[in-house]
C-alpha cells in the first residue's frame, strides 16, 4: 500500500497555517512530533494515515516506557487528535482512531513544604522587627502568626474584618470559599501578634481620624491588604531571615500548617475542617509526609527491620 502520510502531513500543516493561523512555533511542533509518530508506526509496518486505535495506544504506551511525562505525552495525543479530525473532515477518513484514546493523568504536584525551623526562623524575624515598632512590622508579625496558626488562605487572611480585635476567644470565625464559615483556633502566639497590632493600628487611626471595616487597611480599591502586596513583602522578610525567597508565598505557609499539623499526629479530617476543604481528597495530598513518618517509625521500631539491621 502507498504511503501517503507524507502529503497528507504536509496537506495538515498548510490548513493549520492558513485556516487556524497557527504560529510557526506550534507548526514545526505538530511537525516533529507526527513525524516522530510515523517513525514509530514504520516498524509496525503501518502508515500514519491508516493507523488503527491500537497502534496509536501502543504508541503512547512507548512513550511511557520511555519515561515521557505526562504532559508530553498529552501534547502528542493533541496533535493526533487534530491530524484525524483533519482526515475526517477531507474525507480520507471514515473514522477517527484517537477517539477512545484517554489522554495520560498528570501527576499532582506536592506542595511546596517550609521546614519548622525554616518557619521559626521566618517568624523570629518578623518578631524581632515587630519590636522596633511601626505599623508596617507590626502588621507583618501579625499576618504571619494568624496565617501559621490557622492556615487560612491567604484571600480569607487579608480580608479580615477589624471586629476580630473586640472578639476575646481563641477562635475566629472565617469566611471562606462558597461563604462558607468555619471556625479556626488561634495560638497564644497569634493572639499577642494581633493584639499589639490592632493597638497601635487604633492609635493611629484615631490621630489621623480615619477608619476602616477591615483588620489590615489599604488604600487600595479593595479597602484591605492586597495579596500580592502581602506575598511581596513576605519574600523580602524570608530574604532578611537568610531564607531562599523563591520558596516562600503565603500558600506555602498554608502547606506548612497542614504538613506540619499531620507530622504531628493530628487527624486528616481535622486538618480538612480547618482547611476550609470541601472534599477530603484535596487534603490527602498532605498525606506524603504522613507515608515518609510511618516509613521511618517502621524502620526505626518494627522487629523485622531491626533484625535486618543486625544482620548488615
Amino acid at each position: 500500500m502507498r504511503d501517503l502520510s507524507a502529503a497528507h502531513l504536509e496537506s495538515f500543516l498548510e490548513m493549520m497555517s492558513a485556516e487556524r493561523g497557527a504560529a510557526q512555533n506550534t507548526l514545526t511542533s505538530y511537525q516533529r512530533d507526527l513525524d516522530d509518530i510515523r517513525a514509530y508506526l514504520k516498524n509496525r509496518n503501518v502508515t500514519l494515515t491508516q493507523a488503527a486505535t491500537e497502534d496509536l495506544s501502543a504508541y503512547l504506551a512507548h512513550l511511557s516506557a520511555q519515561g515521557f511525562a505526562a504532559s508530553s505525552q498529552a501534547r502528542r495525543l493533541s496533535a493526533l487528535r487534530q491530524f484525524y479530525k483533519f482526515l475526517y473532515a477531507e474525507g480520507l477518513r471514515t473514522d477517527d482512531p484517537t477517539g477512545i484514546l484517554d489522554a495520560p493523568k498528570k501527576a499532582r504536584s506536592l506542595p511546596k513544604i517550609l521546614s519548622v525551623a525554616d518557619v521559626s526562623k521566618l517568624i523570629g524575624q518578623a518578631e524581632t522587627e515587630a519590636r522596633g515598632g511601626g505599623l508596617p512590622a507590626l502588621r507583618m508579625h501579625a499576618l504571619l502568626e494568624l496565617l501559621y496558626a490557622t492556615g487560612m488562605r491567604v484571600s480569607e487572611l487579608v480580608s479580615l474584618p477589624v471586629n476580630v480585635l473586640a472578639q476575646n476567644g481563641r477562635f475566629l470565625i472565617v469566611r471562606g470559599k462558597g461563604n462558607k464559615e468555619r471556625m479556626v483556633p488561634l495560638s497564644h502566639a497569634a493572639i499577642a501578634a494581633m493584639k499589639t497590632y490592632g493597638a497601635e493600628l487604633t492609635r493611629q487611626s484615631e490621630q489621623m481620624k480615619t477608619e476602616s471595616a477591615w483588620l489590615f487597611p489599604s488604600s487600595g480599591k479593595q479597602g484591605y491588604l492586597p495579596r500580592q502586596v502581602f506575598a511581596r513583602d513576605l519574600k523580602g522578610l524570608a530574604s532578611r531571615a537568610g531564607i531562599r525567597v523563591a520558596t516562600i508565598s503565603p500558600h506555602v505557609l498554608r502547606h506548612a500548617f497542614a504538613s506540619h499539623l499531620l507530622q504531628n499526629g493530628a487527624d486528616l479530617r481535622a486538618v480538612q475542617e480547618l482547611l476550609g476543604h470541601s472534599d477530603i481528597s484535596t487534603t490527602q495530598i498532605y498525606t506524603h509526609v504522613l507515608e515518609e513518618r510511618l516509613h521511618e517509625l517502621v524502620q526505626t521500631h518494627h522487629p523485622l527491620a531491626k533484625q535486618a539491621k543486625k544482620q548488615d
